[in-house]
């Protein structure tokens, strides 16, 4: 995150203790998506399918990995820290990210939007 707010996004704090036990799993959770396509030495690859209403759980992520848009929508993430942001996420959206196991992301992605909101998500391993 840019740390800005873009049009249409929000930004907000909630309660660590409506999650606390998911959150204490959470870094074991791997599970990067709603169905794993493809695992080699090299790389994992996750469709996250959600339609509207459907929250996938905390889950970690420590190693590099990317993500694309493939059906658009509204999707909000929830932070191990407490915060979350609400955003659209538009076709074709890409996003990299560089985590490791000394500094690991910890999230959960919810839809919010009326429209199915789905990702392929590829992880790099090391």
């Amino acid at each position: 995150m840019d740390g800005g707010t873009a049009i249409g996004e929000e930004r907000g704090t909630f309660s660590l203790d409506d999650f606390a036990q998911e959150l204490a799993e959470a870094g074991k959770n791997r599970q990067l998506g709603t169905a794993l396509w493809f695992e080699n030495d090299h790389v994992r690859i996750f469709e996250v399918r959600l339609g509207p209403g459907e929250r996938g759980p905390f889950h970690v992520h420590d190693a590099t990995y990317f993500w694309t848009v493939v059906e658009p929508g509204r999707g909000l993430q929830r932070f191990a820290d407490g915060s979350f942001v609400v955003r659209d996420y538009g076709l074709g959206e890409t996003k990299y990210l560089t985590h490791s196991p000394d500094e690991p992301l910890v999230h959960d992605l919810e839809n919010v939007g009326d429209t199915t909101l789905r990702f392929v998500t590829v992880e790099l391993k090391h």
